[in-house]
């Protein structure tokens, strides 16, 4: 087989890496989202052919196979998944990343003598297995494979310091010894430390712990491009740390708390708890033509989407029921909150499914000021984002986070299945007001009756 010249691969690995940055700027809107991700695919694409055609590989046959299997495992599954388990594939794709970079870097360590590699090594094989094992956790927790409360225990912060204690006594020993026992004993050492710091998080920090993994992976990955001496790894590993990075923040500040109090906050009482217990506390709840009236002869409607829209896969008839009121002259926009969800954009992938003109999607800043004029805010599955607590209860696990105004509209409709309260495990003081109704029942469900009704106006 003819190899391409070290020229060749240098352009093919540049234009690998210019799709990779050219599909994290489509993934920046919903509008340019899919190109991105199909850029970004493509970029994938091309790193590997080009691996293929510029190096003497061992059992290609193995190698082919592996593919094969791999494509024929994450092929059917990702095409299956619903919208409402999309964090959970992305904590597992993500996990796999960083298990990947470690076992590369494990199996490099015997063959090489650089002390500068062996950091490199070392570094890979610790936040590889953190990243990797930590990613298991939060799987976990959002399948409910386990409870999505903090998990807390006596001497928990003391196991933690001294794993990672460890962990670093052990990567220094291998940089100068190079022994492989150790670097078995350094990566057992990371997988403890990765369970051990998720474990105290609770449900709703666990999207942000995704990221913060992710980019732990993505370091993990630019750390074996140095292993390998592959630029392309580099440069893909960095984009990937840099951009979760930045992803983590900024989920981070629009729930109005620090990255440290996310992943820390549950030894000091201060992590979101995951409570499952529903209020007996009376309300004023309504009927599907109630609801109908009230949206038929609005000027305009604000509609909050939720996770509770997602699992109900509803998108489709909220979808209509916009159409409809539009056909009768009234405005309609969605309010998006940046942490709606279990991941940042999930209710405009779901709204964007279902044909929802991206214009009519507003973020919390463009779309807070227009509650004061909206004659109806509908809460379609949301909860700790419209929650008055943020604002006005101190100690709240959610005290601090920017949310959505609702009660700024001179009317409130929660579309809810049950009095069961948000991931934060606190009660919803707004829907205990006076211009607040709820219609209990399966959002798709409740929806459609609304929409019939609206439409026998």
């Amino acid at each position: 087989m003819i190899l391409l010249s070290p020229t060749w691969t240098a352009i093919l690995y540049l234009v690998a890496a210019v799709c990779f940055i050219l599909a994290l700027k489509g993934l920046s809107s919903p509008k340019t989202a899919r190109r991105g991700n199909l850029i970004g695919a493509a970029g994938a694409l091309i790193a590997v052919v080009t691996v293929f055609l510029s190096s003497k590989l061992d059992n290609i046959p193995w190698i082919l196979g592996a593919i094969a299997v791999g494509s024929a495992i994450a092929a059917p599954v990702a095409r299956r998944v619903q919208m409402t388990q999309m964090p959970q594939l992305v904590a597992l794709f993500n996990g796999v990343g960083g298990g990947a970079a470690a076992l590369v870097a494990l199996l490099e360590l015997a063959h090489t003598d650089d002390a500068w590699v062996r950091v490199a090594i070392v570094f890979t094989l610790l936040v590889g297995a953190v990243s990797f094992a930590g990613s298991l956790v939060t799987f976990a927790k959002l399948q409910e494979l386990m409870t999505t409360r903090p998990v807390v225990f006596p001497g928990l912060p003391l196991l933690m310091t001294g794993a990672l204690v460890a962990a670093i006594a052990a990567a220094v020993a291998v940089v100068f010894t190079g022994a492989g026992w150790l670097a078995v004993v350094l990566l057992v050492l990371g997988l403890l430390t990765g369970v051990l710091l998720v474990l105290p998080v609770g449900g709703a920090d666990v999207p942000i712990v995704i990221s913060l993994l992710n980019a732990f992976t993505g370091l993990a990955v630019a750390a074996s491009g140095l292993v390998l001496g592959n630029v392309l790894l580099v440069v893909a590993g960095t984009l990937v740390g840099a951009s979760g990075t930045i992803l983590t923040r900024a989920m981070a500040s629009a729930m109005g708390r620090s990255v440290s109090g996310i992943m820390f906050g549950a030894f000091r009482g201060g992590s979101t708890a995951g409570s499952t217990e529903t209020s007996d506390r009376p309300v004023r709840s309504s009927s599907p033509e109630d609801v109908a009236v009230l949206l038929g002869y609005a000027q305009k409607v604000v509609i909050v989407p939720g996770y509770g829209l997602a699992v109900a896969q509803g998108q489709h008839t909220v979808a209509e029921l916009q159409s409809e009121l539009e056909s009768r002259g009234i405005e309609v926009v969605f309010a998006i909150h940046p942490v709606a969800g279990r991941m940042p954009g999930h209710m405009n992938v779901l709204l964007a499914e279902a044909n929802v003109p991206y214009e009519s999607l507003k973020e919390m800043g463009e779309v807070n000021p227009e509650f004061k004029t909206a004659d109806v805010a509908l809460v379609v599955g949301a909860n700790d984002v419209v929650n008055p607590a943020a604002k006005s209860t101190p100690g709240s696990p959610i005290y601090g986070m920017p949310i959505l105004e609702v009660a700024d509209a001179r009317q409130v409709v929660f579309l809810k299945r049950s009095m069961r309260p948000g991931f934060a495990g606190i009660e919803n003081e707004l829907l205990f007001e006076p211009q607040t109704t709820l219609l209990f029942g399966d959002a798709k469900d409740s929806l459609a009756k609304v929409l019939g009704a609206v439409k026998a106006l």
